[in-house]
């Protein structure tokens, strides 16, 4: 169970801690408890509550008439009016909602709804990105544990992959090639999924090769798939001091792709590039570059696909 100060209520659900504590003390929505030196703490289900009436709020709601309501009826009336497709911070609030509750079924419809209305792009861009990154904020904090963490993150990799499959497959003679990796005893995949959808989308073949690769492993790879670009993401692995030597042997195994370097470890001031890679800060960094070298044909579907 979390246990959460007030400054960490404020920091997850965007409630100035004195709203928190109007809240707390005139309607009664919170029940923190108190440490032996006074402090106030609180818990999951203070946590969850929150969020949801903050969802409420936001709406229009009065939180006079919001702290009357039940925990079904909260519940309820969260995922009545979370189909607005232009509020995302509402929107990531339900599925940290849902994630704390590890209510799987709800943290499924509401990535579907968001996907429904902006687009599996966007839905992952403005809704699942900043949820995980409030997840990270949380996993920090010790607030998140084991299960809720693997719980979304393995939700998010099935939607991904299920996007995936419904992309039409291109011939890989005809337009560019790229591989994506991910370094030895790298596990963190979802960006790399997602860049592996974002490329297909747009008319580019890709060489999938996941988690956990040997780099050895592609100086053959890219002898015979000869790839326009090589694309991995540094989340965990290498250690930071190992960055360098990392790249600098990705250089040398494969000196004439074009080489995608993207995580926080790629981030350090003191990385030097070599003159094929390319350091990319954000994902909307990504797409954009990936959009210059689209193929014309695919632009234009993308075009239409997105209208």
């Amino acid at each position: 169970m979390g246990h959460f100060s007030i400054s960490d209520l404020e920091q997850l659900s965007g409630v100035k801690a004195h709203t928190i504590r109007i809240w707390e003390q005139r309607y009664g929505i919170l029940r923190p408890v108190r440490t032996a030196t006074n402090i106030r703490t609180y818990c999951d289900d203070d946590l969850r509550r929150l969020l949801n009436v903050a969802t409420l709020c936001n709406r229009g709601h009065r939180i006079s008439q919001v702290a009357r309501l039940s925990e079904q009826e909260l519940m309820d009336a969260v995922i009545s009016c979370n189909n607005d497709e232009n509020n995302y911070c509402q929107q990531v609030n339900g599925l940290l909602a849902a994630m704390l509750h590890m209510d799987e079924p709800q943290l499924s419809s509401l990535m579907n709804n968001a996907t429904r209305k902006l687009g599996f792009e966007d839905a992952i861009l403005h809704v699942a990105y900043p949820f995980l990154q409030r997840i990270g904020v949380m996993w920090q904090a010790g607030c998140v544990n084991p299960a809720q963490e693997h719980l979304v993150t393995n939700l998010l990799r099935q939607k991904i992959m299920a996007a995936i499959d419904a992309v039409p497959p291109v011939k890989p003679a005809e337009v560019r090639r790229w591989v994506l990796f991910l370094p030895e005893g790298e596990m963190h995949e979802l960006a790399l999924l997602f860049m592996n959808y974002a490329l297909r989308a747009r008319g580019h073949h890709v060489l999938y090769l996941g988690q956990n690769l040997p780099i050895t492993e592609l100086e053959a790879i890219c002898a015979s798939y000869e790839p326009h670009a090589i694309c991995t993401v540094m989340t965990a692995v290498p250690e930071r001091d190992k960055v360098q030597e990392f790249i600098d042997e990705l250089h040398r195994l494969c000196p004439s792709p074009t080489l995608f370097l993207y995580g926080p470890l790629v981030q350090q001031e003191n990385i030097r590039l070599p003159f094929n890679a390319i350091k990319v800060r954000l994902m909307t960094d990504f797409l954009a570059l990936v959009e210059e070298m689209q193929p014309t044909a695919a632009k234009e579907a993308l075009v239409l696909a997105k209208t």
